[in-house]
């Protein structure tokens, strides 16, 4: 199988894959610790930020948690200005991706494909 479409395969298994809701502050993210790829949306179903993991030892735990708790870019640059906190009702689906390289195309493609709103200037939308 060609790598192009390995990864086509891979977005549609993250977009088909389940929804599952940010929990409210005091409560951690639980979902993996393994590396992978994520999509959060906001209450109205718009895709926020389409995300990978690099590095961390928690994996996708501690990057939705980052994104949670207001310690990421994304949460500082598009949700503190917007006035929006993930644990009222935003939703986020995910996938492992264990190969570092299939991570980052795969949420090359995923953004591009979805548009994600906070990319650009991190202005108010």
């Amino acid at each position: 199988m060609k790598e192009c479409d390995k990864i086509k395969i891979l977005h549609q298994e993250l977009i088909s894959s389940d929804n599952h809701t940010f929990p409210q502050k005091g409560t951690a993210v639980n979902v993996s610790n393994k590396q992978g790829v994520y999509i959060i949306y906001s209450v109205h179903k718009e895709v926020l930020h389409v995300g990978t993991t690099k590095r961390g030892k928690a994996g996708l735990n501690q990057r939705l948690n980052n994104h949670r708790n207001g310690s990421s870019s994304f949460s500082k640059k598009y949700l503190k200005p917007n006035n929006m906190k993930l644990s009222d009702g935003y939703k986020f689906k995910y996938i492992v991706v264990e190969n570092g390289r299939e991570r980052a195309f795969l949420e090359a493609l995923t953004i591009g494909l979805l548009c994600p709103a906070h990319i650009g200037t991190g202005e108010k939308t």
